[in-house]
């Protein structure tokens, strides 16, 4: 993601081991943080990698264990760097009321070349968050058709840019709005960077203003306001390109991660950073918007 302008221990070692909860209870955090464990001992996932291509199996083998209907969604992006191969994963649970809302982030890890950049929180956490929205949507009848998508390339490659960063949602957004999935949408919600221990949810200016009314109403219905903030901030991230073809889209970010934002982007981007509660947090609140749209 690019922030154009923002007005604003140690991980148990049996949670790297652990295998996340299959149980049909309802949204866990817990069980989030250790899917996203599961995508960062994979190492750096920068897109068109083996590590990448490992998790992209992962994410596929989880998903068939969920009751829902699976697509791989591979193209080439042309990159400042040359052409590179992506892929987007998409999770469909179909309902009945010939509507549509959908869930998303990114999965891919940016190339910082003289760092070990795992990237927990940025590109892991929302990796995992969908796989255990996955897991408990699997479990329940669904009114609206929801699309789960893990969107490869939302990292530029060299600068960002229009044409430089979302390469997986750009195509997407493309995508769906020639064979008219985007005339279904109710909505679209995108998550990014939120298993921050220190949780803070920016209110993302470029997002639909009654989407971001709605989530910041909810958490104040489920007592969880202080993690939803009253600073502002505009941000590009995959929501975009979505909006710009008149899709209701919010982006929920949290882009203030460490000390002045120093974990961002670094080699501190580590598991220990990211806290169970702060997933329970957004899977609360975005199983409960989901039940209003």
């Amino acid at each position: 993601m690019h922030r154009q302008k923002v007005l604003v221990l140690l991980a148990a070692l049996s949670l790297w081991a652990q295998k996340p909860a299959r149980s049909p209870a309802g949204f866990s955090g817990a069980s989030a943080l250790a899917f996203t464990a599961k995508a960062v001992s994979f190492g750096p996932r920068p897109p068109g990698s083996e590590q990448i291509r490992r998790l992209q199996q992962y994410i596929t083998g989880q998903l068939k264990l969920d009751r829902c209907e699976i697509t791989v969604d591979p193209f080439t992006a042309q990159t400042p760097l040359g052409p590179v191969r992506m892929q987007n994963i998409i999770a469909h649970f179909r309902g009945s009321s010939g509507r549509a809302v959908a869930l998303t982030g990114h999965y891919d890890t940016k190339a910082i070349p003289g760092t070990n950049f795992v990237g927990a929180n940025d590109g892991g956490s929302s990796t995992g968050f969908l796989l255990e929205l996955a897991r408990v949507l699997g479990a329940r009848r669904v009114m609206d058709d929801v699309y789960v998508v893990w969107l490869d390339g939302e990292e530029a490659f060299v600068h960002w840019s229009d044409s430089d960063g979302i390469y997986g949602s750009r195509h997407l957004a493309a995508r769906w709005s020639a064979d008219g999935t985007l005339g279904r949408l109710k909505a679209l919600v995108n998550v990014d960077m939120i298993g921050d221990r220190d949780l803070g949810i920016l209110q993302e200016l470029n997002s639909s203003g009654r989407l971001r009314e709605l989530a910041w109403s909810t958490a104040a219905e489920l007592g969880l306001s202080r993690h939803f903030l009253k600073q502002a901030a505009v941000i590009e991230d995959d929501h975009v390109p979505f909006l710009l073809k008149g899709v209701n889209a919010l982006d929920l970010i949290d882009f203030d991660y460490g000390p002045d934002n120093s974990y961002w982007h670094t080699d501190q981007d580590t598991m220990d950073k990211l806290s169970a509660a702060s997933f329970q947090v957004v899977g609360d609140v975005v199983l409960e918007m989901l039940k209003k749209l």
